[in-house]
C-alpha cells in the first residue's frame, strides 16, 4: 500500500487535515502593506512550528489574511487561531508603531471573530457516498 506524500504520520495515526483560516482587522481598518504581511507570515509560521503544524500557504491584503494549515489532528482549531492571532497581534504591533496608531485604544489587531473552514479530500457527497456503500454485517 502507497502512502500519499501529502499524509503524515501521527504516533497512533496518519492524518492529512487541512484548514483554511481568514483573520480580518479590527474594524477592517486597511493598515497592512507589504512589510507588515511579509513579517507576519513569518511569525505565523514559526506559531505554527510550535503546534506540529505547517503554514502551507498565506497571502493578504491591506485588511484581512488567508491562511492554509495542515495541522495534526491532537491540535484544536480555535487554540491555534488563538495563538496565531494573539502572537502575531501582539509582535506586529511591537516591530511597526505605524500600527499602534490605528488601534490606541483596542490594543488589539485582530477583530475577535474569523473564518475556518475544512478543505482537502474529497467531496462530501463522495465521502457520504463511500461510507453509503460499506459491506454492513447482518
Amino acid at each position: 500500500m502507497s502512502i500519499d506524500e501529502n499524509v503524515r504520520p501521527g504516533r497512533h495515526c496518519v492524518f492529512r487535515m487541512h484548514v483554511h483560516l481568514v483573520f480580518v482587522t479590527k474594524y477592517r481598518h486597511k493598515v497592512f502593506a507589504d512589510r507588515h504581511l511579509t513579517r507576519c507570515e513569518e511569525i505565523m509560521r514559526a506559531v505554527c512550528e510550535d503546534f506540529e503544524a505547517e503554514l502551507v500557504e498565506f497571502n493578504g491584503e491591506n485588511n484581512h489574511v488567508h491562511l492554509l494549515v495542515n495541522f495534526p489532528p491532537k491540535v484544536a482549531v480555535s487554540k491555534l487561531v488563538n495563538s496565531l492571532k494573539g502572537v502575531s497581534s501582539r509582535r506586529l504591533r511591537q516591530e511597526f508603531p505605524d500600527l499602534v496608531r490605528h488601534y490606541w485604544r483596542a490594543q488589539r489587531l485582530w477583530s475577535g471573530s474569523y473564518f475556518a473552514g475544512s478543505v482537502g479530500g474529497a467531496p462530501l457527497s463522495i465521502v457520504k457516498q463511500y461510507i453509503e456503500q460499506q459491506n454492513r454485517p447482518l
